[in-house]
């Protein structure tokens, strides 16, 4: 089996690595070290967790042991997709180059341009970078590409993902055509086919397992929810992720719960906090300051369970994450396998459930396409249990549904007085209309009445005028459950002229 020792690494970057408690590659990292260090450009196609950071930080350090940095003219340039991804890098050199004196840098949004203009300033060895906050520094004159030797681009299937190809397009034109490439990805889309080809220079590929694979040390799982009314569907959709957190029990020491939206992040959240649960939000609209203490938290343990979007599907390095939770069936099926690749990390196990409602059931069977296997289901934990409680139940069957077509002024009526004993349909007391109202309520005459049965015209005699201490409405078929009877005057009147 091949070891560290073995890969012809800087003695100063093998000791860091003994003291990390590393000795044996991963794959991709026992393919693409040699070919680095030879100064090759590299395609590196793993799964996620495979080891991929280290594949080309271990390599950069040892070439960039050699040599000094100049100001604003950064050497080595590492581009991620997210904040969090460029701080896991960054933490990456920490550990290795501890030994080694290189300099470093981290540009990313949400962090005070002044500081990272003053760390430019002193010149760095590495750059780890976001592409928008990169070139914010470019245009502002603050930074040159053009004393780059290495390039490494990571994660970059997502960064076609959130859009970033145009910048990235860009800033490989602005760094030297003899630059080394370092080039890794997930998976491997046309568009990004497209930039390797046009970037890269006969790269060394190494590709690990098929594309888009998933860890086989990963349990999965996938619950049919269909919810009991459509406006019910959040508050039961929330019961069944409780319910699974609690079927789990003590088998979860931490977990993350994805959600395709920043606004059910928050909700799930909050909701997962009042019933008691030890969880915290992150997506990408909170401050950095905020989701920095958040991820923190989780990766010391004193947070157990992480709401986030997919901000954090990518970079996201916690070994012992034991529980992965899909809220949501993501949209794009490659970010299935980045979710559930937070968990079973470095050959441990691990467990993904996913919540699969109607309307995501087609990218189900995306995610079963692409991962080419079909993901057990589990019975739903609260299929039996209602949506409310069974005494809340109880009380609102008994309840007949109240008429929501009374004019305010029967309503006004009801509520002051009790409700008149029911008078019998047949018997009708005739009723003289008041000269005022004589030609807005015009009394049925005999030839109108020969037009339906005497129940239904002594009922809408009622419904005019007759009774108006009654208050009642009645029915009229044909005209919906319940209609009020200043709108029957009017077909009346027309019959009765």
């Amino acid at each position: 089996m091949t070891k560290f020792t073995d890969l012809n690494l800087n003695p100063k970057v093998l000791k860091a690595i003994e003291e990390a408690g590393y000795e044996n590659p991963t794959p991709i990292q026992a393919g693409a070290i040699p070919a680095a260090l030879e100064g090759r450009d590299v395609l590196g196609i793993a799964q996620t967790g495979t080891g991929k950071t280290a594949s080309f930080t271990l390599p950069m350090i040892t070439r960039l042991a050699r040599g000094r940095a100049r100001a604003r003219m950064p050497r080595s340039l590492v581009l991620c997709p997210t904040r969090e991804l460029a701080a896991q890098v960054a933490e990456n050199f920490d550990t290795y180059a501890k030994h080694v004196k290189l300099t470093k840098a981290l540009l990313i949004g949400g962090v005070s341009f002044k500081e990272q203009d003053a760390a430019i300033d002193r010149g760095v060895d590495v750059l780890i970078a976001t592409p928008g906050r990169l070139l914010d520094h470019f245009e502002r004159g603050k930074l040159l590409l053009t004393g780059i030797e290495i390039m490494v681009v990571d994660e970059a299937d997502r960064m076609l993902d959130m859009g970033f190809i145009p910048d990235i397009e860009r800033i490989f034109s602005l760094t030297p055509f003899t630059r080394q490439t370092l080039f890794f990805s997930a998976t491997m889309a046309p568009e990004i086919e497209r930039i390797t080809n046009t970037f890269l220079s006969a790269p060394e590929r190494v590709e690990i397992a098929r594309q888009a694979t998933t860890s086989e040390t990963i349990e999965q799982a996938v619950v049919m929810f269909k919810a009991s009314r459509k406006d019910r569907e959040g508050t039961e959709k929330r019961n069944v992720l409780r319910a699974l957190i609690d079927g789990e029990g003590d088998k979860i020491k931490n977990a993350v719960i994805f959600c395709n939206r920043k606004t059910d992040v928050d909700i799930v959240a909050k909701s997962l906090k009042k019933y008691g649960y030890d969880a915290a939000p992150i997506h990408g609209d909170l401050d950095q300051s905020q989701r920095t203490r958040t991820l923190d938290g989780f990766r010391e343990g004193s947070l157990k369970i992480l709401v986030a979007s997919d901000v954090a599907a990518r970079g996201l390095d916690v070994p012992s994450v034991s529980h992965v939770f899909n809220y949501d069936v993501p949209g794009h099926a490659e970010d299935y396998v980045h979710r559930i690749g937070r968990t079973g990390r470095a050959g441990r196990e691990g467990k993904a459930i996913t919540i699969c409602s109607p309307r995501d059931e087609k990218a189900l069977d995306a995610v079963e396409n692409l991962v080419q296997k079909q993901i057990a289901r589990l019975e739903n934990p609260v299929k039996a249990a209602p949506a409310r409680s069974a005494s809340e139940e109880g009380e609102e069957g008994a309840k007949p549904k109240p008429s929501r077509s009374r004019s305010r002024s029967s309503s006004k009526s009801d509520s002051s007085k009790p409700a008149p004993a029911p008078v019998a349909v047949e018997a009708e007391t005739p009723v003289t209309a008041t000269p005022e109202r004589v030609e807005q309520e015009r009394p049925v005459s005999t030839s109108s009445a020969s037009h339906g049965s005497s129940n239904n015209s002594s009922s809408k005699s009622r419904s005019r005028g007759g009774r108006r201490d009654d208050r009642r409405d009645d029915k009229v078929i044909g005209m919906g459950d319940h209609m009020p009877s200043f709108i029957a005057l009017s077909f009346e009147q027309r019959r009765a002229g």
